[in-house]
């Protein structure tokens, strides 16, 4: 099983499955060409495509097409079926800052034959995690900036504000479709600015004081 790292906090989680939603940023739809959700988009990874912060991704020999989307990571500290608003907020346990490779030749392809996205998103490495800060010792506002960076060149860029459902909205809405447990992730979405990452590249993604990580494409 693997492990989320708290800062500052003796607590430990274990990481369960991981909710993904899909379409959250304006932007970001209109750059690949989507419509825009009238609910969220989810899609599931399994933790064993975790890594952490200062370990590698490593680029699948069945793709030539690896793209990089940041994104807020919130980590599920309770148990939730049907949550309410003041509910979900305190099912946060804490904040963090992941990456969501994506094998966007591999999705494409399975789109236009309307099958899932497993293999697209699902690889060994294809989620990269920072340490948490725990929601007791930071107040999420949405007024931070998440970005990220390749080779010390800005990517992607963008306020959390941004986000067409907001942390809490999909709590709730996830909690209705499934249960969420102690120990589950939740990616947020991706801002607009996606793009091919290639092997020997440096990535950084950032969401301003709240986490960091650093990772290299193998």
């Amino acid at each position: 099983m693997k492990k989320i790292v708290i800062n500052n906090s003796a607590e430990e989680y274990y990481i369960g499955k991981i909710v993904c939603v899909g379409r959250n940023y304006t932007d970001h739809i209109a750059e690949l060409g989507n419509e825009v959700p009238e609910k969220p988009l989810l899609f599931l990874k399994p933790s064993s495509a975790v890594i952490y912060s200062g370990e590698e991704i490593i680029y699948p020999g069945f793709s030539a097409e690896m793209h990089h989307e940041v994104e807020l990571v919130l980590l599920i500290g309770k148990d939730l079926k049907n949550a309410d608003e003041r509910e979900s907020i305190e099912g946060i346990a804490g904040y963090g800052v992941g990456l969501d490779m994506t094998l966007r030749d591999i999705q494409n392809e399975l789109k236009k034959k309307g099958h899932p996205w497993t293999m697209a998103k699902c690889f060994d490495t294809s989620a990269v995690l920072s340490d948490f800060v725990s929601s007791r010792d930071y107040k999420l506002t949405l007024g931070e900036e998440i970005s990220l960076s390749i080779n010390g060149n800005i990517r992607q860029k963008d306020k959390l504000s941004l986000m067409i459902f907001t942390p809490v909205q999909l709590i709730q809405y996830i909690s209705s479709v499934m249960q969420l447990e102690r120990g589950d992730l939740i990616f947020t979405g991706t801002p607009s600015g996606v793009g091919k990452v290639s092997k020997g590249d440096k990535l950084k993604a950032e969401i301003k004081g709240v986490a960091e990580l650093f990772c290299t494409v193998k």
